[in-house]
């Protein structure tokens, strides 16, 4: 089946079709641009279809003109484009744009895709830490004051404790239950177990976090295929489709943040469950952006899995909901915007091709219902996509 442009008034079913991880966790030798093909040609080969129904292209993050330059290096000539850039929320909002666009006929069908040697150019020399984002308007009266990324989300954290009394055993127990998950999958960077006195014994990041705390730096890349509903049937897999999403953005200086204990994802959730006709009473497993403990923890909350304080408990309650199935991002893989990460791995655990913990609902049978949620910046940017099967 090849591209064609639609006219069509009635909005389509839109569908992912194809997914693929690149190389990940330790790769040396590949470039940016080399993971992003890596990754795309494997999603290509997993939907099964030909590469020339791809009329669209979703990339940000590499390069002066992300989507521009990948798409030249990829050998394709995309009638819709979008470098959305927002974040580790940059795909879950890529994913809703995409979708929007398939659904009415501007684009039938979407490559999303990303790649990163963060690792690797930190070990070579090509690149450093970096303190702040930038010195330039609202950061410029921050930048002085020593609020990193990573000060700015443990502050967050500082206040959800004082507001609710959460603990650092509960922060912990996020990090913990990520490794036990990585350590059932096989692509997962670190694997080996840990314990709540571990991540509370480690060298202090940023009070109150310790670096078990905060994400790992890994390379590595990923794909997304998303296609309009007349795909489906030359489709090599059973489709996963699209149901609902929203994205919001909140701040960019943490003065203008009314609550530090409220994220973006508040709306972002909100928005998905409503366009999708679910709510998280119905979703069978969660896929959230997890650069550091706490985002897991009030994601949770602000998601509705539980009300607003009581993620420390909720967290505590192994078993209650899956999370992050893969290891996350704090320990699976991290190298950069992870928000596709969460996609991939939602529609792998949906078709039951989870390579580690495979989620099964009490009767045994494979979920079928799924929520994955980007967090971007220090949590400025939120974007959520419910996904769903049959």
């Amino acid at each position: 089946m090849t591209a064609t442009p639609r006219t069509s008034s009635r909005r389509r079913k839109v569908a992912v079709v194809g997914i693929s991880l690149s190389d990940c966790g330790r790769v040396d030798e590949a470039t940016p641009y080399t993971l992003h093909a890596q990754a795309a040609r494997r999603a290509l080969a997993d939907s099964g279809l030909d590469r020339s129904v791809i009329d669209g292209l979703a990339s940000a993050g590499l390069g002066t003109l992300a989507p521009v330059e990948v798409a030249e290096y990829l050998g394709l000539r995309p009638r819709w484009v979008d470098s959305t850039a927002v974040g580790g929320a940059t795909w879950e909002v890529m994913a809703a744009h995409a979708a929007d666009a398939i659904a009415a006929g501007h684009a039938n069908a979407v490559l999303l895709v990303y790649g990163a040697t963060a690792r690797a150019d930190i070990k070579a020399g090509r690149r450093t830490s970096n303190l702040s984002f930038g010195a330039r308007g609202p950061l410029q009266f921050e930048v002085a004051h020593g609020h990193t990324l990573v000060a700015k989300y443990a502050m967050a954290a500082r206040r959800h404790m004082h507001e609710y009394g959460t603990t650092l055993e509960q922060l912990a127990e996020v990090a913990v239950q990520a490794r036990a998950n990585a350590a059932l999958n096989p692509e997962a960077m670190f694997r080996d177990p840990i314990t709540v006195d571990d991540v509370l014994s480690g060298p202090v990041i940023a009070d109150p976090f310790t670096k078990l705390h905060c994400c790992i730096r890994s390379d590595g890349g990923c794909a997304v295929l998303l296609a309009a509903e007349e795909y489906v049937p030359d489709t090599a897999k059973a489709p996963v489709w699209i149901l609902g999403t929203g994205e919001h953005v909140s701040h960019t200086a943490m003065s203008q943040w009314e609550d530090f204990t409220v994220s973006p994802a508040a709306v972002s959730g909100r928005l998905a469950f409503e366009r999708a006709g679910v709510g998280p009473e119905d979703i069978d497993f969660a896929e959230i952006y997890d650069a550091f403990t706490y985002m897991t923890l009030v994601t949770l909350e602000d998601l509705g899995f539980c009300a607003k304080g009581e993620g420390g408990p909720f967290v505590e309650e192994k078993g209650r909901l899956p999370v992050n199935t893969d290891g996350g991002g704090l320990s699976a893989c991290h190298p950069g915007m992870r928000g596709l990460f969460l996609l991939v791995e939602a529609v792998r655990q949906l078709r039951g091709e989870a390579p580690g913990l495979q989620v099964r609902r009490p009767d045994g049978s494979l979920p079928e219902l799924a929520v994955a949620s980007g967090t971007g910046g220090w949590f400025c940017s939120s974007g959520t996509v419910v996904l769903g099967r049959g």
